[in-house]
Parts: C-alpha cells; sequence; structure tokens
C-alpha cells in the first residue's frame, strides 16, 4: 500500500472498503438504472416482438444510458458521498487531500471513467482488484478511496 495514503487512513481513523461490497454496490447501482430505464421505456418495449427487436430497441438508448448513469453517479457521490448501493453496502467516496465527499469535479471525473472502464470489459475495476489501495481507474483519476463509512 502506498505508505502517504496507509497513514492518512490511519490517521483519519479510515478503513478501505472490500472489492466485494464495491462489486454489490455497483451491481445495485446498474440495477436501479437498469429498472428505470425499462420503466422509461415500458410502452415502447410492450409492443415489441422478440428479444431480438427488443435488444435492437434498447441499444438505440445507450447514449442516453450512458448519460443517465453519469449524471445519477456525479449528483449521488458529490451530495451524499455514495450512490445508492453504496449506501446500502454502507460505503463511501471521499477524496484523499480532504477526506470529505469528492467535489463536483472529481465526481464528475470518476463518473467519466467509470464508463470508460465499464467500455474496456471492466479493465478499470480489474486495476482495483489488484492496486493494494483498492483504487479503480475512477479512483486514481479523481484522487478517491472508497472506504468503510
Amino acid at each position: 500500500m502506498n505508505e502517504e495514503i496507509e497513514e492518512f487512513l490511519y490517521r483519519e481513523e479510515l478503513e478501505l472498503a472490500t472489492i466485494f461490497k464495491r462489486a454489490i454496490a455497483a451491481a445495485i447501482d446498474d440495477t436501479i438504472l437498469s429498472v428505470l430505464l425499462v420503466i422509461i421505456l415500458f410502452d415502447s418495449l410492450s409492443s415489441l416482438q422478440g428479444t431480438e427487436q427488443m435488444v435492437m430497441f434498447v441499444n438505440s438508448f445507450m447514449l442516453e444510458f450512458i448519460t443517465i448513469k453519469i449524471i445519477y453517479h456525479l449528483i449521488f457521490t458529490t451530495l451524499y458521498g455514495a450512490t445508492a448501493g453504496k449506501m446500502l453496502m454502507k460505503i463511501r467516496v471521499i477524496e484523499i487531500s480532504t477526506a470529505t465527499n469528492p467535489t463536483w469535479s472529481a465526481s464528475l471525473n470518476r463518473s467519466i471513467f467509470r464508463i470508460v472502464s465499464e467500455m474496456f470489459l471492466y479493465l478499470g475495476f480489474l486495476w482495483g482488484m489488484m492496486d493494494p489501495n483498492r483504487q479503480t481507474w475512477q479512483d486514481k483519476t479523481a484522487k478517491t478511496l472508497v472506504i468503510n463509512a
């Protein structure tokens, strides 16, 4: 573990969240957002015939879905330090420099790099599994940590 981060965690009496908790939180958030998308598109989806038509229809809203994900993560992380999934798992995001909720710019950075990681087969999350500080790409670029709340 980076000595500076280790010292910071000790000084602030904080503990890093486990990768398992982070993965469950991400699954909860993705489920919430997917259900929201289905609710929004329900009338159109119910009139489609077959799985292939449904998949093509939903894929046509990918840009909108990505935008919703970025906004969701941006607002929740900035205001609460956690998304709904993180709140349920009792973990939160903090900036390393202040030990407080990330700023709007740090949260936006995290949100965008989260999408980038997802686009590249979740390699940013895999990175976090191997990183001693459990920092994913979005944590590294935004200078944040995910801790137990």
